[in-house]
């Protein structure tokens, strides 16, 4: 249990308090003679948590990760670069915690990097410090890091972790870019219908209701849209984003439901395609670098596995740590999942039969982080057929809701 000290001591003529975190007094006074050297340790003695702490506390015990959001990726990738260059250049990871603390200006990043340094002070590694705080900075980040700390080299673990969140910050920006132009178009289709609905059809409604006319099926169609819009469209959109806040909800709170959401989304198009392709990608990347970086494949496997955000992805390739504990080849197992392609799956099966099993994986990683790049730039050619479709459905409904009584007004006026 993480206990409160405050540490009164004197330094450079005056005399000065502050409020360390340890778990015990002794490792309150190892934490102190650390960070106030220089300085004359007068007493030390437990005391409450500030009122802000406590309120934290609060948060956190009745809301849990209702209160947690991800942090800035692209504040991260600077801080971790940051941590490159000076672990490089020799310098403690704990000093380098410290200055990126100093210099981050994300309020989240800094609290992390403040917890993680109090972590590695009262004798914890740096994977574990950061473990606490997996969903805000990623499953990858604490992969590379306890690839770091593994093998000895954390300021390259470092570097290639820069590369990785850089890519992911750029795959997800050119997503962005590529869904604008879409969701410009229906956004300002969804506000014309509306207007249409709200002002348009209930002047013709008054019109055909008086003539007597026989209404055809896509004006009725419309006229009930503008009812439900006009008498319950406040209801309507309460409505969907109570169902969105439920699936965030359930989503994030229930492995059953997440399972099969997960399953779900696979089988939409474009959609299933991209999470397939950015999962595969990532688990390669990371699988590939503990490989080549000596870690045993089993191990290597777990760390990788925990990369993957869909369940059902996730699932098959957890098969592949079994089949490779009970005596069977990579290459077998991961044919087993057939999450690979035949020509992927003999690219393995030459390196694990070459002794270049490192180098094959970094093809198939190329491979999968191709196609992803491939959907992503050509994503609104994609969308393009789907787009038209949908805006000719549109024009045509209202074209034929309105002008088809007004053909038959003629009829209507003789009647």
């Amino acid at each position: 249990m993480i206990n409160y000290y405050e540490v009164n001591y004197f330094k450079d003529g005056k005399r000065d308090k502050s409020l360390i975190k340890a778990i015990s007094r002794r490792d309150a006074i190892n934490l102190a003679k650390s960070r106030f050297s220089g300085s004359t340790i007068l007493k030390i003695k437990e005391t409450t948590p500030p009122i802000d702490v406590q309120i934290n506390d609060l948060k956190e015990k009745y809301f849990g990760k209702i209160s947690q959001k991800k942090v800035n990726v692209e504040f991260l990738v600077s801080a971790i670069r940051q941590l490159a260059v000076m672990t490089n250049a020799g310098i403690s990871i704990h000093d380098s915690i410290i200055e990126v603390t100093k210099s981050t200006v994300d309020p989240q990043l800094k609290e992390i990097f403040k917890s993680v340094d109090e972590d590695l002070n009262s004798g914890k590694s740096l994977t574990e410090a950061l473990s606490k705080f997996q969903y805000q900075v990623g499953d990858v980040t604490v992969a590379m890091v306890e690839l770091g700390e593994s093998t000895g080299n954390i300021s390259e673990s470092f570097s290639k972790l820069g590369d990785i969140l850089e890519e992911m910050v750029g795959n997800s920006k050119k997503l962005k870019s590529a869904l604008r132009y879409p969701i410009t178009v229906i956004g300002a289709i969804a506000v014309a219908f509306t207007i249409l609905m709200v002002y348009v059809v209930p002047q013709f409604e008054d019109i055909f209701k008086k003539l007597g006319a026989n209404l055809p099926i896509p004006t009725v169609i419309l006229i009930d849209c503008e009812h439900a819009i006009n008498n319950y469209g406040l209801f309507i959109l309460g409505g969907l984003i109570a169902i969105v806040m439920y699936h965030k909800h359930m989503y994030k709170n229930s492995d059953e439901y997440k399972t099969k959401a997960d399953e779900y989304f696979l089988k939409i198009y474009l959609i299933g395609n991209l999470i397939f392709y950015a999962s595969m990608s990532r688990f390669m990347l990371i699988f590939t670098e503990l490989v080549r970086a000596g870690i045993p494949i089993a191990d290597a496997l777990d760390t990788a596995v925990l990369t993957i955000d869909n369940e059902n992805i996730k699932e098959k390739l957890s098969i592949v740590k079994t089949q490779v504990g009970r005596g069977a080849s990579l290459t077998d197992a991961f044919k087993e999942t057939k999450l690979f392609e035949g020509m992927l799956i003999q690219m393995i099966k030459a390196g694990e039969a070459g002794g270049a099993l490192d180098a094959m994986l970094e093809k198939v990683s190329d491979y999968y982080k191709e196609k992803f790049n491939n959907i992503i730039d050509n994503l609104s050619s994609y969308i393009e057929p789907i787009l038209i479709g949908f805006i000719a459905g549109m024009v045509l409904m209202l074209a034929l809701g309105i002008f088809m009584p007004m053909w038959d007004l003629a009829s209507a006026v003789k009647n």
